[in-house]
């Protein structure tokens, strides 16, 4: 059994889906494997996101540890970025194994349809 903030876990996939869990987090996650990335490079790059998503997902991504915000300027504009840190790495090739499945099962599951 695990504890996170009182919150207890049965078993280590469900301590895993805590940090990963949800229809953004992976998503958010694979694009910052690649390099950081800008508030607005994220929206364009996710595209069915809406910024209250994007926004609160990246802020509990945060707390969590796996991704850090930094703000590179003191004067407006200011220009803040979102990188991964050393725990949200060790995700990469979960998720990058999970983004491969998807791909074999959309070309091998009959009811999937993949669109232009």
């Amino acid at each position: 059994m695990y504890c996170i903030d009182d919150e207890k876990f049965f078993c280590s996939t469900s301590l895993a889906m805590r940090y990963i869990g949800g229809k953004w987090k992976a998503v958010i996650l694979i694009h910052l494997g690649r390099e950081s990335r800008r508030y607005s490079e994220l929206k364009k790059d996710i595209g069915l996101i809406t910024e209250r998503t994007l926004s609160l997902q990246l802020k509990e991504l945060e707390a969590d540890g796996l991704i850090t915000r930094t703000v590179h300027t003191s004067k407006p504009p200011l220009m803040v970025t979102y990188g991964l840190t050393e725990f949200g790495r060790s995700l990469i090739p979960v998720l990058s194994a999970i983004s491969q499945w998807g791909k074999v099962a959309a070309e091998n599951e009959s009811r999937i349809k993949i669109l232009q």
